[in-house]
């Protein structure tokens, strides 16, 4: 458009090394300019699960400040999309070629990364404090979720929300065959769990590394997400706390997730314990890029 302005962006594949597969996400490493709304609408036009803006950090120790966006609201916080922001800035050289470790500025505070290598890409990042919340009544989610009582993984393991600035419910089912038949009745849920604000719904099933999941957040504009960082975290302090991973520092699991939908991804989590207690989870992953696009916007700035 004449005398529009443009910006370029970036599609990024995050938690996987392979193109195409992971949780592709939308990432504009030179923001400066755009405004709230104008985010919003590029985030809807995009229409991924999240699309990130890369702003300079207000703190210059800082990598970068990061505003996170689905197709309908901004996210104080969320795991693919600060995995692959970090991917972008340290590809475009923004991060010194000997640092192990920064900071990326999001809506829920600083959010710590560690770098363990640069080529394939693999980053650790520091999950925001965590805290249990709510829990439902198990059965009736799993009959909202198309699935029976039978199905569940026992009564030891409720259906319960936790939350590391995003809340997630979390309902642990007996294998991955009964993950793969889940389809999630918002109204069902709604009955089970009235007034529900959680973020997403995230199913799963125990696995000898970790386990097999699915993540429904249809309430965020999201029918199905491949790769949920911002509940990795909190799906390792639901592990730890419901004996199905040994609480020990160090103690590392897996979330396979997206593989129903032919979006395979791998998310990486090792517990940090001190004194027998959680205090965090670290969340990896790796990252590649697919896509690199510009768009302009109009003369009165807007897309």
């Amino acid at each position: 458009m004449p005398g529009g302005r443009t910006y370029a962006y970036q599609v990024v594949d995050v938690f996987t090394d392979v193109p195409f597969e992971g949780n592709p996400l939308a990432v504009f490493p030179d923001a400066a300019g755009l405004g709230d709304e104008q985010m919003q609408t590029l985030a809807r036009e995009l229409n991924l699960s999240e699309t990130s803006f890369v702003f300079p950090p207000a703190e210059p120790k800082h990598a970068a400040k990061v505003r996170i966006f689905t197709p309908l609201s901004e996210m104080p916080f969320a795991g693919h999309p600060t995995i692959g922001t970090a991917y972008v800035v340290a590809t475009l050289g923004r991060i010194p070629k000997n640092a192990t470790s920064f900071v990326l500025e999001e809506n829920v505070g600083p959010i710590a990364l560690r770098l363990e290598r640069r080529d394939p890409f693999l980053a650790w990042l520091t999950t925001p404090p965590m805290r249990f919340e709510a829990t439902y009544d198990a059965a009736g989610c799993a009959l909202a979720l198309g699935l029976a009582a039978d199905d569940l993984l026992g009564e030891r393991y409720p259906a319960h929300v936790v939350s590391a600035g995003n809340p997630f419910l979390f309902v642990a089912f007996r294998d991955k065959a009964t993950v793969d038949r889940a389809e999630l009745d918002v109204r069902a849920l709604e009955r089970v769990a009235p007034g529900f604000t959680a973020s997403g719904v995230f199913i799963f099933a125990p696995t000898k590394e970790g386990v097999y999941a699915r993540m429904f957040a249809p309430m965020s504009g999201v029918r199905e997400d491949p790769a949920t960082g911002s509940a990795t975290g909190p799906l390792g302090a639901y592990l730890a706390h419901y004996g199905l991973i040994e609480k020990r520092d160090g103690g590392r699991f897996v979330n396979e997730q997206g593989t129903k939908i032919k979006r395979r991804s791998l998310l990486h989590g090792i517990l940090r314990v001190q004194d027998g207690a959680l205090q965090t989870v670290e969340v990896g992953g790796g990252a590649v890029k697919v896509i690199d696009a510009t768009v302009t916007l109009g003369d009165g700035g807007s897309p």
